[in-house]
């Protein structure tokens, strides 16, 4: 009786599910199958009108969907996948499903560039330090005044406008962000959040495996890449390390070097030269 039980589990679940709901697992189950990569991606406070902007711009590239969890488990089961399991720890409640023929860092790269500024609000945690920076405001005198002093910033009036004299830090990392500082930050156009899905995990169905560390900022990778590539080819050129990198440097220092040392041999030559006209000399007196 157990065995029975145990094969007809998928059956026991969906028999009380409507058919609406059937036909939505059914379709999570078919692109699943047909698909390269489902990534899971947190959709948490995103304004619908963003979370269409987004989805649109993914047309062609991936297939957006936000069912209820208890779908996408069903979904996740009748795939018949085993190794789908895993990714179950990682759906949360404002999620979205995204199935795609991308590779799962692309299309989290994806994601991440298509994140846009957003302004901050009251009692919301700062991710990092937010600072005011220092310079001229459109601000004109008036109640900024006592609004920018109830937050340790100093000014000076310019122009009639008015000028922050140096920078200072209204948030700090962790922190809740104040009525008074979110205000102050959106009269200043000062955006330190971003909005846009933020990749969890993905899970690649040729090679089955499980990604999780797939938040990539790709223009910062390029950045760090870049200079661990200036660092490694200064330490390769020290160490006389040859390649088609290292190479025409090699050349160059070598051509320095041997100026250095005939400047240096230059006195030890003209020395001898002298020795020898000496000799010459000496040798002609006798």
């Amino acid at each position: 009786m157990a065995a029975k039980k145990s094969k007809n589990n998928v059956n026991d679940k969906t028999a009380h599910v409507s058919e609406r709901k059937k036909n939505v697992v059914s379709e999570l189950s078919n692109l699943i199958k047909s698909k390269k990569t489902i990534l899971v991606a947190s959709i948490k406070n995103i304004p619908s009108s963003q979370y269409q902007e987004i989805s649109k711009k993914l047309r062609g590239k991936a297939v957006v969907k936000v069912p209820k969890k208890n779908i996408i488990f069903m979904a996740l089961e009748t795939s018949g996948i085993s190794e789908l399991k895993e990714l179950e720890n990682h759906i949360k409640d404002s999620t979205a499903i995204l199935f795609s023929d991308e590779d799962s860092f692309d299309l989290a790269a994806e994601l991440i560039s298509k994140k846009s500024p957003a302004k901050a609000k009251p009692g919301q945690e700062a991710l990092s330090d937010i600072e005011i920076p220092e310079g001229p405001t459109d601000l004109i005198p008036g109640p900024a005044i006592s609004e920018l002093g109830a937050l340790g910033i100093k000014i000076q009036i310019e122009k009639g406008k008015i000028t922050i004299k140096e920078p200072k830090v209204v948030a700090k990392a962790g922190e809740k962000i104040s009525a008074g500082a979110a205000d102050m930050l959106n009269k200043l156009r000062i955006l330190p959040f971003s909005i846009g899905f933020i990749p969890v995990a993905a899970f690649d169905l040729k090679e089955r495996k499980l990604y999780l560390e797939i938040s990539i900022d790709r223009d910062k990778t390029i950045s760090d890449l870049k200079s661990a590539f200036s660092k490694s080819l200064g330490f390769a050129v020290k160490i006389a390390y040859p390649n088609k990198e290292t190479i025409k440097f090699l050349i160059g220092k070598a051509g320095m070097q041997e100026k250095a040392i005939s400047l240096l041999l230059q006195p030890l030559e003209q020395s001898q030269t002298q020795v020898n006209a000496n000799a010459q000399q000496n040798s002609q007196e006798v």
